[in-house]
């Protein structure tokens, strides 16, 4: 009838050969402080590394460590994206950070925890999330 087929499942973890091509992609340039910028929304939390003149060093999202649908969205796929920036910021030479956060997403906290935990010290959290003033005009009245 034909070979059985295995199919083996991934219980959220990073992929492997996803996060070891993007170790492999390291800048030359020397940075002492930088700008973390953390945009968490409800599906996906983006992390990027700048420095302190606001030049992108690093990037990386919770998609891009091979995370899928709804795991994006999650604190530990944040807390794994924390990592591997802080991963990459220490090859770098980096000392200390200021965060930047945006959105209202579940991995706002658990990326900052990971990217310290990494013995990098941020000095300050900002909290930039988007907020409407008055929004947009209401639809007009239905007349019956």
């Amino acid at each position: 009838m034909g070979k059985k087929r295995i199919v083996k499942k991934q219980g959220g973890s990073v992929d492997q050969g996803l996060k070891a091509r993007s170790l492999a992609k390291t800048s030359k340039k020397r940075i002492a402080h930088g700008i973390l910028h953390i945009q968490s929304t409800y599906n996906n939390t983006i992390v990027s590394l700048t420095d302190a003149q606001g030049n992108l060093a690093f990037a990386s999202s919770s998609g891009a460590l091979g995370f899928t649908g709804a795991k994006k969205g999650t604190p530990f796929a944040a807390a794994k994206v924390g990592e591997h920036l802080a991963e990459k910021a220490e090859m770098v030479g980096l000392k200390s950070v200021d965060v930047i956060v945006r959105g209202v997403g579940s991995g706002r906290e658990s990326a900052i925890r990971a990217f310290s935990a990494r013995g990098i010290e941020v000095q300050t959290i900002k909290d930039r999330t988007p907020v409407p003033h008055n929004g947009p005009r209401p639809k007009k009245e239905r007349r019956v």
